[in-house]
C-alpha cells in the first residue's frame, strides 16, 4: 500500500505542466454578455490533460525504475481518485462562492448543465468526483490501447459511432440518451451506479490491456 501511494504521489508531482496549463486557462478565461461561462468549468481540463503524461510519460520511467505493472496501475487510479476529489471540490468551490459574484448575469457552471446541482451542493460535488473519476479511467484505458491493434479498432469504432448516430435521428437520440445516463442525469442513485459501474469495468479493461503492454 505505501509503494501505491507513493507512486500516486510521484504522479501528482509530474503533472506539473497538467496543473500549469489548467490553472492559466482557469484564470485567463473570459466571457462578455448577459451570459458567461464559470471559470470552474476550466478546472476539468485536468482531468483531460493526465491521462496522457501518466500513460505516454509516466509508465515507461516508473518500469524502468522497478515498479511493478500492478503498483503502476493502482497508482494510477488513485491519483485520478485523488484528481476527481480536487477537481470537483475546486468547481464545487468556484460555483458556490465566485460564480455568485456575477451579479445579474447568468453563469453556466456544468454542475447545472448536467442536473447535479439539484440534489444540492454535496451530492453535485460527489456526482462531478464520479465522473471525472470515470473519464479519467476511461481516457488511461483508450491511450493505454493505441499500441495495440484493438486500440486502433476502438478509435475507428468510436469514430464511426460519433458520425453515423450524429445524423441519424433515432440513432442520434439513441446517443442523447447515453449521455443522459452518464453525464447529464439529475438523478444521484442512477448516475452515481452507473459511473460506479463503468468505472470497474473500465479499470477491469484497463488490467487486460495492462498485461500487454509493453515499453
Amino acid at each position: 500500500m505505501r509503494s501505491v501511494l507513493a507512486i500516486a504521489r510521484r504522479l501528482m508531482a509530474s503533472n506539473k505542466i497538467g496543473y500549469s496549463i489548467t490553472l492559466v486557462v482557469v484564470v485567463a478565461a473570459t466571457s462578455s454578455g448577459d451570459v458567461v461561462l464559470s471559470n470552474g468549468n476550466y478546472t476539468w481540463l485536468l482531468a483531460l490533460i493526465s491521462p496522457f503524461f501518466f500513460v505516454f510519460y509516466d509508465f515507461p520511467r516508473l518500469l524502468h525504475l522497478g515498479v511493478s505493472k500492478k503498483d503502476y496501475l493502482s497508482g494510477c487510479i488513485t491519483a485520478y481518485a485523488l484528481l476527481a476529489f480536487l477537481i470537483s471540490l475546486l468547481n464545487t468551490v468556484i460555483h458556490l462562492v465566485i460564480d455568485p459574484l456575477y451579479g445579474e448575469r447568468m453563469v453556466i457552471n456544468m454542475m447545472d448543465v448536467c442536473a447535479w446541482m439539484t440534489n444540492g451542493a454535496f451530492v453535485a460535488f460527489l456526482q462531478q468526483l464520479l465522473f471525472l473519476f470515470m473519464t479519467m479511467v476511461f481516457l488511461h484505458l483508450l491511450l493505454s490501447m493505441q499500441e495495440h491493434w484493438y486500440g486502433w479498432l476502438l478509435d475507428a469504432l468510436l469514430i464511426a459511432i460519433i458520425c453515423i448516430f450524429t445524423p441519424i435521428a433515432p440513432l442520434r437520440a439513441l446517443l442523447a440518451s447515453f449521455f443522459r445516463l452518464v453525464m447529464f442525469n439529475g438523478n444521484a442513485l442512477l448516475h452515481i451506479s452507473v459511473t460506479v459501474f463503468l468505472t470497474l469495468l473500465f479499470t477491469f479493461m484497463n488490467i487486460l490491456v495492462l498485461k500487454n503492454k509493453t515499453l
